[in-house]
């Protein structure tokens, strides 16, 4: 990724004119304690751990590390019931001339109408002097992809058959520049993954004839995730609401004192207009509604040889781990149609 500007809005809060009652916007449910705490309880480290010995590797595309994580994510996606599709296309890059590229896509219910799409890249940075790692970079976020799916086993299987919306994991490949970033050397597999997903029409379960790209609900996109002290911020007008579903996450699982080395808060309540080129900018450009999750500033290990297992703080994941259980949990209805949607609160600060 790359920052070309970004702007702070000193305000705490900001409301933006955007409803959640707009085309295309579901609604969230709400959770309570013992909802939430239930889904603290699914915390599995052992899996994490396990998911670090096969992620943090050098993985630049072209070599047996990348193959190797590749096969990996999607055995494990495979093994959880997923439908996978692998995009896989040659560009020439750089340095290493044509390679192939794969970006992998495992659907919950191939058939639903709309998608939360969580995303991240699976492939590391080329550098000459030494073997990167990478592990914010984004090993860390492949890990809690697949760590999400795995422990929310049970309750995604129980909405599998849901035609309105389901559950979408985008693994992008060649986001890394091999020599100098811009717009001929970056984010291969999300500028092929967009225009393929934009020219390519599928039938939904309701009947009707949509692209690709007109499904995703809404594109959250995972980067630079691990380092200690995070904060993040919310970088899209129409989005705003979408992000205090996290931040109230956050918040939730602070009251209840289930958050583990928890010093600050995350999910920070203010907005910055970030120019920040990751894998949305090709979706962004199509009128996708994006969830940008970075921390600003970035880890001070960004693009270092220092970027590999001691950068990982394990709380920090743990606890990303749980926030993101409760945004699907409550995005996907995971509990059932019968309980309170949206908070008060959040009515107001969506309108």
């Amino acid at each position: 990724m790359n920052i070309i500007n970004v702007l702070t809005l000193n305000i705490l809060v900001f409301v933006f004119k955007f409803s959640a009652a707009a085309k295309g916007t579901s609604s969230r449910q709400t959770l309570n304690d013992r909802q939430v705490h239930y889904l603290s309880d699914l915390t599995d480290t052992q899996y994490t751990k396990e998911t670090f010995k096969h992620l943090l590797v050098p993985r630049v595309v072209g070599t047996e590390g990348h193959k190797n994580v590749a096969k990996y994510i999607i055995n494990e996606l495979d093994k959880l019931g997923y439908e996978i599709e692998v995009d896989e296309f040659q560009e020439r890059t750089p340095i290493f001339g044509t390679l192939t590229f794969k970006n992998i896509v495992a659907r919950l219910n191939p058939n639903a109408a709309k998608f939360i799409s969580l995303a991240c890249h699976y492939d590391s940075k080329y550098f000459e002097e030494f073997d990167f790692i990478g592990a914010t970079d984004s090993a860390v976020p492949c890990a809690m992809m697949l760590n999400l799916a795995k422990v929310l086993r049970k309750e995604l299987d129980n909405a599998k058959n849901r035609t309105d919306i389901s559950l979408k994991l985008v693994f992008f490949d060649g986001e890394e520049a091999f020599e100098q970033w811009g717009p001929n050397d970056s984010i291969y597999g999300a500028k092929h993954l967009a225009e393929k997903w934009d020219q390519t029409l599928r039938n939904t379960a309701d009947g009707a004839s949509v692209s690709h790209i007109e499904s995703i609900e809404l594109l959250v996109l995972l980067d630079l995730l691990g380092a200690r002290n995070p904060r993040f911020y919310s970088f899209f007008e129409n989005t705003r609401s979408w992000y205090n579903v996290l931040s109230n996450a956050e918040k939730q699982l602070a009251s209840l004192g289930l958050l583990t080395g928890y010093k600050q808060p995350y999910f920070v309540d203010r907005s910055q207009y970030s120019f920040i080129e990751d894998d949305h900018i090709p979706f962004y450009h199509r009128g996708v509604k994006i969830l940008h999750i970075i921390p600003t500033p970035f880890p001070f290990v960004w693009h270092r040889r220092e970027d590999d297992a001691s950068a990982i703080d394990l709380n920090v994941v743990e606890n990303l781990n749980k926030i993101f259980r409760i945004f699907v949990a409550r995005s996907l209805h995971l509990f059932g149609d019968d309980l309170k949607q949206e908070t008060v609160q959040e009515k107001k600060e969506e309108l």
